[in-house]
């Protein structure tokens, strides 16, 4: 059996895959606080409790920035375990956000969890999500929180969770590449075209569209799929990255998410560009895009059908 990983307290070399809220502080040198970013994890498909830390730390070794972590943490073991579904550890550092990062999927929080993800999306602060999260909640019907079940995906991200054109192993699945008109965008700079194993989810097209200001980036041609007698409702290409605004703050999303999409360094610099964008920070992305070189071994685990099956416990996660 697979040993659970992070046992409570047990500090990494980084002291960034702390589990619950960690965080690893940076001083840019000034008077002024760092930038403050926090991801909060959850899912047991894509193991962003692996991909996250490492954009993390490319947040904070090249860009100074003070990063948090928020994990679902199983309360019987200690352990991080993204199968457990009903809490996320470390959410009141959103209340000191100045951008927040959402890969969760099919949550059930208590209220005041819930409700420290809303304050923050309800306060006009930045908002960074990936796959997902636009199917963030799942709760019962009966109960009055499941309006968040669609909701949140809509209303923060511009879709809800629709369907997808299917995974077929461990194998490259999307061709992804910028949409025309759309290179200029700082968020794409330095973004080249690549081909993503994150399999296209259908978002645009048929009777389904993006929901309010969406601007689509980039665009997704699913390269096998399971809806070829549906391509007029699911058709083979669909936007795969996008901005938008909610409540006043700038919005960046993007349905990729693949835990090896991130040994690309185009999803690498789609994400830091995105989170530099959202911060007003596009000073910061030069031509060829943000800085991404890896500053630890990104080695993802148990990745070819998206991540855990349910009731297996995760590998360790290299540091």
């Amino acid at each position: 059996m697979l040993r659970s990983i992070f046992k409570k307290h047990l500090l990494s070399v980084t002291l960034l895959l702390t589990p619950g809220c960690s965080r690893h502080d940076a001083s840019q040198g000034t008077d002024e606080t760092p930038t403050r970013v926090v991801f909060v994890t959850g899912d047991e498909e894509y193991r962003s409790e692996e991909s996250m830390p490492m954009i993390a730390r490319i947040l904070h070794h090249h860009y100074g920035m003070r990063v948090t972590l928020c994990y679902a943490v199983d309360p019987e073991t200690g352990s991080i375990n993204p199968n457990y579904l009903e809490g996320i550890e470390g959410l009141e550092a959103l209340e000191e956000a100045d951008l927040a990062v959402f890969f969760i999927r099919f949550r059930q929080l208590p209220d005041d969890q819930l409700q420290q993800i809303l304050d923050y999306v309800n306060s006009g602060r930045p908002i960074v999500g990936l796959r997902t999260s636009t199917h963030a909640f799942r709760y019962h019907k009966q109960d009055p929180r499941s309006r968040w079940n669609d909701a949140f995906g809509t209303e923060v991200f511009g879709q809800k969770w629709i369907t997808h054109h299917g995974h077929h192993g461990t194998r490259a699945l999307t061709a992804v590449s910028r949409i025309q008109g759309k290179q200029d965008h700082p968020v794409l700079r330095g973004v080249t075209p690549f081909e993503a194993y994150s399999w296209l989810y259908h978002v645009d097209g048929g009777e389904h569209r993006l929901q309010g200001d969406c601007d689509p980036l980039l665009s997704g041609h699913a390269l096998k799929s399971n809806h070829l007698e549906e391509l007029e409702t699911f058709p083979l290409d669909n936007p795969v990255a996008w901005t938008k605004s909610y409540r006043g703050a700038k919005v960046f999303f993007t349905t990729l998410g693949h835990p090896y999409d991130f040994r690309e360094p185009a999803m690498r610099k789609l994400l830091v560009n995105g989170i530099l964008w959202g911060l007003g920070r596009e000073d910061l992305i030069p031509p060829g895009g943000a800085r991404v070189e890896l500053t630890a071994e990104y080695a993802p685990s148990d990745a070819a059908f998206g991540g855990y099956r349910r009731g297996q416990e995760p590998q360790q996660v290299k540091p």
